[in-house]
């Protein structure tokens, strides 16, 4: 059985609740009822779509949506894949439109552990993804194919996510972690670490057959990884998929689109 109560409440940006399983493969992302509408709506078309493309799909991985009542208060809980690893830390990661209006990370953000960047950050650090030219080609037909399907359910708002995993540091940080154990010192009441999984969740039962070394991947659990290039500059695996995939381009953000056109230029 995978838990979902056995971990802190992380936030997300906007206010809403996003919560981790303990095993690190599903995420838990509080809902608006306005948000709930829109999945209702969007189900019937998401479903068919995943089923004709066979699942090669970057969209998240929706599994399961429900309703918490606690005191006659309502909390709408949507369950989907994890486009992360279980199991192999990101180091850097990226929120991506394709635009650069408005897309530099804050100061406050920058200044976190794991800031999560923009479009601007991604040029200003000269930053590049190195894949096989295979797995280049799959990706972009992938992407198109998505993204044609998201316009013609006329979604907006939506971004690529991309995280990077950077091997010898992730080897580095796992050697540091084991010694900190043998030491006494690696208790963390039960969450795990960057690379562990609840025994009885999905992570935990798929990762029993066979031992995963640095960089290695399941890609039936990452099911958004992509290994780097040989011969690239570093040894870096990578996860992309598109987010926030539910909001309808309406008359509020017909609005908000022509006051930012306003704005910017």
């Amino acid at each position: 059985q995978v838990s979902l109560a056995r971990s802190p409440p992380r936030w997300a940006g906007s206010g809403r609740r996003l919560l981790l399983s303990a095993d690190r493969t599903l995420v838990l992302k509080e809902l608006s009822s306005e948000d709930v509408a829109d999945v209702h709506g969007l189900l019937s078309h998401y479903h068919q779509y995943v089923v004709q493309c066979h699942g090669q799909t970057l969209l998240p991985r929706f599994l399961g949506m429900y309703r918490v009542s606690v005191d006659s208060e309502d909390t709408y809980l949507l369950v989907m894949r994890n486009l992360f690893s279980h199991r192999l830390p990101v180091h850097r990661k990226y929120d991506l439109k394709g635009s650069l209006v408005d897309r530099e990370a804050s100061d406050k953000e920058k200044g976190k552990e794991l800031p999560t960047l923009k479009d601007v950050d991604f040029l200003n650090k000269n930053e590049k993804v190195f894949v096989e030219e295979e797995q280049q080609r799959d990706f972009m037909d992938k992407l198109k194919r998505d993204v044609e399907f998201l316009v013609q359910q006329k979604l907006m708002d939506y971004s690529l996510l991309l995280g990077i995993h950077e091997v010898e540091r992730g080897e580095q940080e796992e050697e540091e972690e084991l010694e900190e154990e043998e030491l006494g010192g690696g208790d963390d009441g039960g969450l795990g670490g960057p690379y562990s999984t609840s025994p009885e969740g999905l992570g935990g039962l798929l990762n029993s057959y066979r031992p995963l070394g640095p960089g290695e991947f399941d890609p039936c659990v990452d099911v958004y990884a992509l290994r780097g290039a040989e011969g690239a500059p570093r040894r870096e695996v990578y996860f992309m998929g598109l987010i926030d995939v539910l909001t309808q381009y309406d008359a509020r953000k017909k609005a908000a689109h022509a006051a930012k056109t306003v704005k910017h230029g």
